[in-house]
């Protein structure tokens, strides 16, 4: 960990303090750069979104998972497949499924819902959907873990006096699994946060996140830009984490799962 993770992170933190000389220039121009400011935007707002979508979507399926008996290692293995698969792979099935002539489009074309090719790939949406398939794997496994610790006699006692399925879900199940909802809203967000591969197949030329803008200021041979930027979403990561730490069993939630 010394050397192939903190020797390169303090340098990287060294380098955007001494390019080309000791100064703190690159974070003080951060506060009126345009870009820097519009990129950082998108970069979270983006993060929002998916972690969003993604605990929409995960939470069904982590219940599902919870309460299933028989069917669990299925259901698990369908969750964990995508998972094995490299990023690069499952970004580039999204470029075929969202292309111009991808299958979505060919699909609608051949329904007649739509009478050209429409423009799914390269945009906002498109960089959401592929980042919130990613995703869900980390969001769906804290929530099952947490679902599977409640006790199943509460459920059975609060509908013994007289609670809904929905009343029972809403004043039991939902407020004692919130510390996977947050371990899970936690990862996927700060994964969000720095993931490049995948904007930078799927997404649009006006929507770069951080870590793209990272990439093309390295490719610039603009160093100490490149470092700044990376430091400020480094701080930014540590700084999300620590916060969860003081949030009510979120904290815990980490700790049971190291």
């Amino acid at each position: 960990m010394a050397v192939f993770y903190a020797i390169p992170v303090v340098s990287m933190l060294l380098r955007s303090l001494n390019d080309p000389g000791w100064s703190l220039d690159h974070y003080a121009s951060l506060v009126s750069d345009v870009i820097f400011l519009k990129v950082l935007w998108i970069t979270l707002s983006t993060s929002f979104v998916v972690t969003l979508s993604s605990l929409v979507l995960g939470y069904p399926v982590a219940l599902a998972l919870s309460r299933a008996r028989s069917t669990a290692p299925l259901i698990l293995i369908m969750i964990l497949l995508p998972f094995w698969t490299s990023v690069l792979v499952r970004s580039y099935a999204w470029m075929v499924l969202l292309g111009r002539h991808g299958v979505i489009n060919e699909a609608l074309l051949a329904l007649r819902l739509i009478e050209g090719p429409i423009r799914l790939l390269n945009t906002t949406m498109a960089t959401e959907i592929a980042m919130t398939h990613i995703m869900l794997p980390y969001m769906i496994l804290p929530i099952a873990n947490s679902l599977r610790q409640i006790d199943p006699s509460l459920a059975r006692a609060a509908s013994g006096l007289g609670a809904t399925p929905w009343g029972t879900f809403r004043q039991v199940i939902l407020p004692l699994s919130m510390p996977g909802v947050g371990a899970g809203g936690l990862l996927v967000f700060v994964l969000a946060l720095g993931i490049y591969v995948t904007p930078a197949m799927v997404g649009g030329s006006r929507d770069i996140t951080l870590s793209m803008l990272i990439a093309q200021q390295a490719d610039l041979l603009n160093w100490g830009y490149a470092a700044t930027l990376s430091a400020v979403l480094l701080v930014s990561a540590l700084g999300l984490i620590a916060i969860a730490q003081f949030l009510p069993g979120v904290g815990n939630a980490f700790r049971m799962s190291k």
